[in-house]
């Protein structure tokens, strides 16, 4: 039995029938939304060649989509290398026996959780311009408002899947560890967040799809990332079709990472549950009074 029959009733054939006519009506009214969008857009001269061909112009990708695509991949490998310290520093505190440090540990995390990312981007960014300036150059006050915000929410985030990551596991795990002698620390380090890490490595890759994301907004704080330099680009003509060759990109590259976050579920899938087989026939097990009626056992690869 599936997982889909065990939630629902399978649905039988007028329902499969209200589906596709139900999916063939979204299709044709999408298309006819692109089409009214696309007569309107050449009413516009949307569709002039001259428009488009920026998108294929050597300067375009040399001086702006290139340099702007290399800024957006440094913040946000920065920003994944920041949010993974943050995240397992405070997901390991919401771990610990000590009263003290769970609560200090959960106020953070909840608290970088509930303020908007693009707040602490901005509050970074003023901190290191007008607050304390001198700390850092005032080229680079962008670069750490945007590393900032993303390290921060990001983190606390990767903290909370730490968390539930632990807590999914079978409490078998947790008792086996202390059955043996092992403290609670130990446990925990040794034996449940190794198992947890295994299972998040798909939920954190998509983290690190929205951390790329995010880094878009960092032209708020006028850090010269691929959409900042795609406006500026922009604003001597074509803005439209420069945000749609830069949502391409953007696509593409979430898509790779997409990809990968789904290679990594089928390998953890793969390494975390077994198949079963019968044994060999040889390994049959004997039946009452020593007869060969009995079952083969199942073996586990």
């Amino acid at each position: 039995m599936s997982a889909q029959t065990v939630l629902f009733d399978a649905p039988g054939p007028k329902a499969r029938r209200n589906t596709a006519i139900a999916n063939v009506a979204a299709a044709v009214a999408l298309l006819g939304v692109l089409a009214f969008v696309a007569v309107k857009m050449g009413e516009k001269g949307q569709w002039s060649p001259a428009l488009w061909g920026k998108l294929i112009e050597a300067s375009t990708w040399q001086h702006y989509f290139l340099p702007g695509l290399q800024a957006t991949l440094i913040a946000a490998a920065v920003s994944v290398v920041g949010a993974l310290a943050f995240g397992f520093i405070f997901g390991l505190g919401r771990l610990a026996s000590n009263r003290v440090i769970r609560w200090f540990c959960g106020l953070v995390v909840e608290f970088f959780r509930a303020v908007p990312v693009l707040i602490m981007m901005i509050a970074g960014w003023l901190l290191f311009t007008r607050t304390i300036p001198g700390i850092v150059p005032a080229s680079q006050a962008p670069f750490v408002g945007v590393i900032i915000g993303l390290t921060l929410y990001n983190g606390s985030v990767i903290a909370e899947l730490i968390r539930s990551g632990v807590h999914g596991l079978p409490k078998g795990q947790r008792e086996a560890g202390l059955a043996i002698g092992m403290t609670r620390g130990k446990s925990i380090w040794n034996i449940e967040l190794p198992q947890a890490i295994v299972a998040m490595l798909p939920s954190l890759v998509s983290q690190f799809v929205v951390i790329l994301k995010d880094t878009a907004l960092g032209s708020i704080v006028t850090y010269t990332e691929l959409l900042r330099n795609a406006t500026i680009l922009g604003g001597r003509g074509g803005l439209l079709q420069i945000l749609i060759g830069v949502a391409v990109v953007f696509i593409v590259i979430n898509w790779l990472l997409s990809k990968t976050a789904e290679w990594l579920a089928r390998r953890v899938s793969s390494r975390t549950s077994g198949r079963t087989r019968p044994q060999a026939p040889s390994a049959v097990v004997a039946g009452p009074g020593g007869g060969g009626g009995g079952v083969a056992a199942p073996h586990r690869e």
